[in-house]
């Protein structure tokens, strides 16, 4: 009778024969008009009336199974203790940016945009200081020929593999035509690797077969991307020598045609 009336009963719960149904509220606007807008069958209650239950905090939602969430409050004294404790950390923080409570969120959005420069500022000179200082002339200097190919070749400290597509890009732009090679060495020893190929060289020297023999070098495997830029790692960065020695040997052993084709009379 109970479901009849529109009353849900929870999953996992026991009822007996007889049943309590609470319920809150009449909706007269819908096609459920006269009728409460929460009924369910409940073993007891803790208060008489909603309004006992006084101060209401939702602290976290989170779901459960398709349609349907869950949510965790705390009520009365509770309730009204958390926002004291919550009142008390913006204070905290206020001091700790300098500013009043109103202005915490000005502050912190200033904060993140100065940590993003200064972020990109790094980046830069991490950059820079790879290729040699940014001048063109170090780069020059470790250019080298395999199989009528020029090849730059650079080990780097500590760069993060995001960055090292830019590098390449610099490289390949300072070099015209020709392959790039950088591997980057963190902390931990371990290795990232990306090989970029100029256009008018891609076809006939993959940065993907490179940079898989170079990974295979430095202990990892595979390694993917397109003709043009590809990129892998490894867990031996002390290999980092031997994984350029390895994609050297690939350029020496590949077929000696890439140099342009010229069009000619027939």
């Amino acid at each position: 009778q109970a479901i009849a009336q529109g009353s849900r009963a929870l999953v996992g719960e026991k009822y007996g024969d007889e049943v309590r149904v609470v319920s809150m509220g009449v909706t007269d606007r819908s096609t459920k008009a006269d009728r409460a807008y929460s009924i369910e069958l409940c073993g007891g209650t803790h208060v008489r009336r909603t309004g006992d239950i006084g101060l209401l905090k939702i602290v976290a939602e989170t779901a459960v199974a398709s349609g349907v969430r869950r949510i965790e409050a705390l009520t009365g004294n509770a309730a009204r203790s958390y926002l004291a404790a919550q009142d008390e950390k913006v204070r905290e923080a206020a001091e700790l940016l300098k500013v009043g409570p109103d202005e915490i969120i000005t502050r912190l959005a200033a904060i993140i945009d100065e940590r993003r420069k200064l972020e990109r500022q790094l980046a830069d000179a991490k950059r820079e200081l790879a290729l040699g200082g940014g001048g063109g002339g170090d780069t020059a200097a470790a250019v080298r020929e395999i199989g009528g190919v020029k090849l730059l070749a650079r080990i780097v400290q500590n760069v993060a593999a995001k960055d090292l597509r830019g590098l390449v890009d610099d490289s390949k732009r300072q070099l015209g035509s020709g392959i790039v090679v950088i591997i980057s060495v963190g902390e931990e020893g371990k290795a990232s690797l990306v090989v970029g190929v100029t256009d008018d060289l891609s076809a006939a020297n993959s940065a993907v077969d490179l940079v898989r023999a170079g990974a295979e070098a430095l202990g990892g495997k595979g390694g993917g991307g397109r003709p043009d830029f590809a990129q892998a790692g490894g867990p031996d960065g002390a290999k980092a020598d031997a994984a350029i020695a390895a994609i050297e040997a690939r350029l020496s052993a590949a077929p000696d045609d890439n140099k342009p084709l010229r069009a000619g009379r027939g």
